[in-house]
């Protein structure tokens, strides 16, 4: 068993996002054994789970003439608007069949507001709305955070650089991660997180 004040976080290992699913990350679902696996050895497992209403507004469906992954601004700055996924409640939003939920000490349901998206589990993308993770880990004195699940170059990686900055001590297991990669994402994360004081493993 790791020290007691480490921590697993699990980011949206959902139906939609891995093959076969709305927003299909390539090979999100290889990662699952690994990350069942290492859950054994942490005092803490947190997962976070993509929760969007049908309307929501980074979907490209709210957007006239505006197709998915093409860019837009929104109040809080830029957004790629995304196919429709993890609708909440539709068999899409499940977390992976696979993956092991017993394990789970807390799940963190981000994306639930219309108006703004939310990549971090820390935060939504107005950098600022808390999701009270953060007040969570603190009061249960859990400062080590290993950061695994979909996409590296999305919301693992934004919820590892909020992380950063808020004092935790991040490690990122790159080996259970998979990347959308659109149009550099993928690099771009990974100079972003280790810029951040992020270890990437």
């Amino acid at each position: 068993m790791r020290d007691a004040t480490e921590a697993l976080l699990v980011i949206d290992v959902q139906v939609d996002f891995c093959p076969g699913g709305a927003l299909a990350v390539p090979g999100g679902d290889a990662i699952v054994p690994g990350i069942n696996a290492l859950m054994a050895g942490f005092p803490a497992v947190i997962l976070t789970q993509d929760w969007h209403p049908a309307d929501h507004l980074s979907f490209a469906s709210q957007h006239p003439g505006k197709a998915p992954m093409d860019m837009t601004e929104m109040p809080y700055g830029p957004q790629v608007l995304w196919p429709d996924h993890c609708v909440q409640g539709t068999p899409g939003a499940a977390f992976h069949p696979d993956l092991d939920t017993t394990r789970a000490d807390l799940v963190i349901r981000k994306g639930f507001r219309r108006a703004i998206d939310s990549y971090s589990a820390f935060f939504e993308n107005d950098r600022t709305t808390p999701t009270g993770l953060e007040g969570y880990l603190k009061t249960r004195g859990l400062t080590r955070l290993t950061l695994v699940g979909l996409a590296t170059d999305f919301c693992v990686n934004y919820s590892a650089v909020d992380a950063a900055r808020l004092g935790f001590e991040v490690t990122v297991r790159q080996d259970l991660c998979r990347a959308i990669d659109f149009g550099g994402s993928l690099a771009a994360a990974r100079d972003g997180m280790a810029a951040a004081g992020v270890a990437l493993a």
